[in-house]
């Protein structure tokens, strides 16, 4: 299975494509889509909307996992991420991409079985997931890495359940 993981975000969507199967995780691709401050947020969002569109293209994944907003302390942001959000979504509908969606406390917990973890020990259990290999530069990219992680783990604890 193909998992595409977002981090979405106005300014940086951070994206990665794992392959999971028989309980090994690979990291295929990973990277961002950067937008400039000084641009029209309409010409941000269409922007996001054109390379994400490439990506699944390019990817062809199975699934999505993306963050759920769930809790934002700066209210300037919410609202920039979540405009950028709908449009990875639109995307998402427009090529067929079933979606789940996780909040950040529920990557944390299921990571590193504590929801409120730090950046640092999320990194460190998604490099000991995908087998020590470097990870990315950018948090953005690190955080779509757990998600789709996060996602891998969600789907063999419902297959378990059924």
């Amino acid at each position: 299975m193909k998992i595409l993981g977002i981090d979405p975000g106005m300014a940086i969507v951070g994206y990665s494509l794992i392959n999971y199967e028989n309980d090994n995780l690979i990291l295929e691709a990973s990277g961002s889509i950067q937008t400039s401050k000084g641009v029209r947020e309409s010409a941000r969002l269409l922007e996001i909307y054109n390379d994400m569109s490439t990506v699944i293209e390019t990817y062809k994944p199975d699934v999505c996992a993306i963050e759920k907003l769930f809790f934002f302390r700066n209210r300037t942001t919410v609202m920039p991420v979540a405009h950028a959000r709908g449009v990875i979504l639109t995307v998402l509908e427009k090529f067929d991409i079933p979606v789940a969606e996780y909040t950040p406390i529920e990557v944390k917990q299921v990571l590193t079985g504590y929801g409120r973890a730090d950046k640092k020990e999320v990194e460190q259990m998604v490099k000991i997931s995908l087998g020590g290999i470097d990870l990315p530069k950018l948090d953005d990219t690190v955080d779509s890495i757990a998600i789709a992680i996060c996602h891998t783990r969600s789907c063999v604890k419902q297959a378990a359940m059924v």
